[in-house]
């Protein structure tokens, strides 16, 4: 089975050190954040929507479906964090690897709809307080939010404590906002006390529900926080990961205990503020902001409501962005530019969002934010299942494999969330057939469901599948003996096969020259297979007239690259020099190709931020063009 080759956000993996000899919070400090950023997911614009909607409808009595999904939430998040830890790789590449090929697709597809759902709940949120703070209509507030992939860009260069610091620093804006609305609205804290008695008072009581689960246990945090946990450089011996699990346990316990304060704080203000007031249908965010000012008699209240909202859509925007990256990368072993990625998201958002504004008017944002939670809901099996799969493979963890009380808790909550789901799809499924819904339309939803029903069922039963067929399967990474030997096979296979015949090394005169040469020479040791140097001119008449250009960059980059030729000819080097013309990786493929060389040598191109936007990196794009093996030499100091 083919193992993912990429560490989990390549940028960022291992580069904040944990140091291990330091104080006890040094040691808490350097592990703790990311918690955090996988907390302003539970914080996002949809929590808002489905909060405001159990608060106006139904007061205080809905707060105990926060509390429950918070629980849940604290010990599914541990086990992503735990699966991170002990086998350095996250939910996403784990799937991969373990499912057949057709099923890991179904199941990146899935996670991409969730991520989509969650996306277009951050795009209205943020448009809907740029509409609240600047009067800005919500189309033009929607389409402002595609300028936010550069400002992501900018935040992937600063690192990831970086960004954590930042998302911290917003997270205390949501809070000081929710807190103002907390004091102005004056809530019944006998009746808040009330509402942790579980009660569904009806079945609209179900659907927000639902929803507040959905928004709450997101399926793209499970994703997140497994990667974001190998952002630390932990030490491989037991003890290091278990202290590791240790600390990210009280990160996650504080930081979503802070997303559980933001959650009910909106529920609590607004069941004090509307409902107490015979406003019970207050769902969309707009209509909240419109009424706090009369119903409260303070013009700063819906101040501090938009600005804490704003903050809400712009944190979860960078969770969202990371979480994308990884379920990209994870299931498809594909990796493209954080920014074009964000792009493809963010417009996949947009779309629904402007659709929906402009056919049912502003009014159309708070149903669209709820549904956006439930879509959520409805993805959220297929990434906690096999996640307790995973967690509990004692093959594959070890000591570190989660014990009974805590397996059966995990599938309790599974079985919750799966039955909920089961009750709102029929309910849903009986109104649109009472409807008289298209027959075409009827046949293609029974198929649907019955896929996914089917695909629920398999990931379900696919680890207890080989003993109820009488057959031993080995875990992913289980049998570590077994998969080192392997491994080791490969490896002699390979040193035993003939070495490389030609080779062709790509020269840009950047100031790697030496050392690409240089580590050639000790690849190929005594070894003197031809050579062919390589280099593109990339001049303006060079573009427009190829080879027939004469300018004075051509000739001196020819005379360069002989230059080189002769010195590795005295060498022993039998040595050929090729020219190209016009942009680097098609005539760098064309001349290997030419060449027949099976080793390519090139420098790494070090651009950084914008250079790397603008000038892309040619390594990363001339590999998926050849077919021989690639050695990239980075700049030493």
């Amino acid at each position: 089975m083919e193992q993912n080759r990429h560490p989990s956000l390549a940028d960022v993996h291992r580069s904040v050190a944990v140091p291990g000899n330091r104080g006890l919070l040094v040691r808490i400090l350097s592990i703790s954040g990311p918690a955090f950023l996988v907390s302003v997911g539970y914080m996002d614009p949809g929590n808002w929507a489905t909060d405001l909607a159990a608060g106006s409808s139904y007061g205080y009595t809905l707060i105990w479906v926060l509390l429950m999904s918070n629980l849940m939430a604290v010990l599914l998040q541990s086990l992503a964090f735990r699966l991170g830890i002990v086998r350095r790789l996250d939910l996403a590449q784990l799937s991969r690897a373990r499912y057949p090929r057709w099923i890991s697709l179904s199941l990146y597809a899935l996670a991409e709809i969730a991520i989509t759902a969650t996306d277009m709940a951050e795009v209205l949120g943020s448009a809907i307080a740029l509409q609240l703070l600047f009067g800005l209509p919500l189309v033009i507030g929607v389409l402002l939010t595609a300028a936010d992939t550069f400002a992501l860009l900018f935040l992937n260069h600063l690192g990831i404590r970086k960004i954590e610091a930042l998302t911290l620093g917003l997270i205390t804006i949501i809070g000081a906002g929710l807190l103002v609305e907390l004091f102005l609205s004056r809530p019944d804290w006998v009746g808040v006390a009330h509402g942790f008695v579980p009660s569904l008072p009806d079945s609209a009581a179900l659907f927000i529900a639902i929803g507040m689960l959905g928004a709450t246990v997101m399926p793209h945090n499970l994703y997140l926080h497994s990667s974001l946990v190998q952002t630390r450089a932990i030490g491989d011996s037991d003890e290091q990961k278990r202290q590791a699990i240790r600390y990210n346990t009280f990160d996650s316990v504080l930081a979503l205990n802070t997303a559980f304060f933001v959650n009910a704080a909106i529920l609590v203000a607004a069941a004090a503020t509307f409902h107490r007031s015979g406003y019970f249908e207050v769902a969309d965010i707009q209509d909240a902001h419109r009424l706090l000012a009369p119903i409260l008699g303070s013009t700063f209240a819906p101040i501090a409501f938009a600005v804490a909202l704003l903050a809400a859509g712009q944190s979860s925007t960078i969770t969202g962005t990371l979480a994308g990256q990884i379920v990209m990368e994870g299931y498809l072993n594909l990796r493209i530019p954080p920014w074009v990625r964000r792009l493809i998201t963010r417009l996949a958002a947009i779309i629904p969002a402007v659709a929906a504004i402009l056919y049912f008017g502003d009014a159309g944002t708070g149903p669209l934010l709820i549904l956006s939670q439930v879509i959520l809901s409805l993805q959220l099996p297929f990434a906690v299942i096999p996640m307790i799969h995973f967690a509990a493979d004692r093959r594959a963890m070890g000591k570190f494999a989660i014990g009974r009380v805590v397996k059966a808790l995990a599938w309790v909550i599974a079985i919750v969330i799966v039955g909920l789901n089961v009750m709102l799809v029929a309910g849903t499924v009986r109104e649109w057939l009472a409807g008289g819904v298209f027959l075409p339309w009827r046949v293609m939803l029974i198929l649907l469901l019955t896929f996914v029903a089917l695909l629920l069922v398999y990931v379900t039963v696919e680890p207890w599948l080989p003993r109820l067929l009488g057959r031993r399967r080995l875990a992913v990474g289980a049998d570590i003996h077994e998969t080192v030997m392997g491994e080791i096979r490969q490896i002699e296979a390979l040193t035993e096969s003939k070495p490389f015949s030609r080779v062709a090394i790509a020269l840009d005169f950047s100031g790697q020259l030496a050392a690409i040469l240089a580590e050639t020479l000790r690849v190929l040791g005594e070894r003197r297979p031809p050579l062919a140097l390589m280099h593109v001119v990339e001049s303006a008449s060079a573009r427009f007239l190829g080879k027939d250009a004469a300018d004075i960059e051509m000739q001196k980059d020819v005379e360069r690259l002989e230059q080189y030729a002769a010195e590795l000819r005295r060498l022993g080097f039998a040595v050929s020099t090729m020219i190209g013309t016009g942009k680097p990786v098609p005539e760098l493929t064309r001349m290997i190709a030419e060449f027949g060389a099976d080793l390519v040598v090139v420098g790494a191109h070090g651009h950084r931020f914008l250079s790397d936007l603008f000038f892309g990196s040619t390594v990363d794009q001339l590999r998926h063009r050849i077919k021989a093996t690639v050695l990239v030499v980075g700049k030493r100091s």
